[in-house]
């Protein structure tokens, strides 16, 4: 998937007509189970430790393209919008629950560009090969990362300069032991939809069963 935004409309720089240019990122969540020693100030319900993150593929400085990264969390969190204004873009947080988080990246100023804004579902727990008899340790780390790709179209000059002083970032090969991007963090997104599938499924099951009931009484 390509992201998309609009850009806004020309300043005093001219756009370069009939052309594009491409910046890879990577965002995503990283998470761990609570040990018996909690951050300062969690609260005792809580029982993870996640950061979420926007970052280049091989943690390239982005941050001459973009200002800041806003991070609007549950509401149930205090000061739920979070701004992180530089590099790198990322917060942490302790938690109990999985939750969608907003995540909108601002350009910088001289590329006179609408901010980016998607959601992130925060990933806490294993879905894939789950063993109920071993569970979550507190150096189990759960990853759920993806790679993008920010689309400019017809940057105005001035920021196309800029984007062709850094070359592009890289994707590092799936051959990599270090890429996060791997089939197996694919199977495991498609184990958790498909939990979420069997979930729905048996709950159509128990409402049919309940219909029949009543229409027989």
């Amino acid at each position: 998937m390509t992201m998309s935004h609009k850009k806004m409309a020309t300043g005093t720089s001219k756009r370069v007509k009939t052309l594009s240019v491409t910046r890879p990122i990577v965002y995503g969540n990283t998470a761990k189970k609570l040990g018996e020693i909690k951050p300062p100030n969690a609260p005792a319900e809580h029982t993870h430790i996640w950061t979420i993150f926007v970052r280049g593929p091989q943690n390239e400085d982005i941050s001459y393209y973009i200002k800041k990264v806003v991070f609007k969390l549950h509401d149930t969190y205090p000061n739920a919008t979070r701004t992180v204004e530089a590099p790198p873009f990322e917060l942490t947080e302790t938690g109990w629950g999985e939750f969608e988080i907003n995540v909108k990246i601002h350009f910088v100023d001289e590329a006179n560009e609408k901010m980016l804004s998607f959601y992130h579902h925060l990933r806490l727990h294993p879905y894939h090969n789950v063993n109920p008899d071993s569970p979550q340790q507190p150096d189990d780390e759960i990853s759920s990362v993806f790679y993008d790709e920010i689309v400019f179209n017809e940057p105005n000059e001035q920021f196309f300069k800029t984007l062709l002083s850094t070359p592009g970032n890289l994707l590092p090969s799936n051959k990599s032991d270090s890429c996060a991007f791997s089939k197996q963090l694919e199977q495991e997104e498609i184990d958790r939809i498909n939990l979420g599938i069997k979930q729905v499924d048996s709950e159509i099951e128990e409402l049919k069963a309940k219909v029949n009931k009543q229409l027989k009484e």
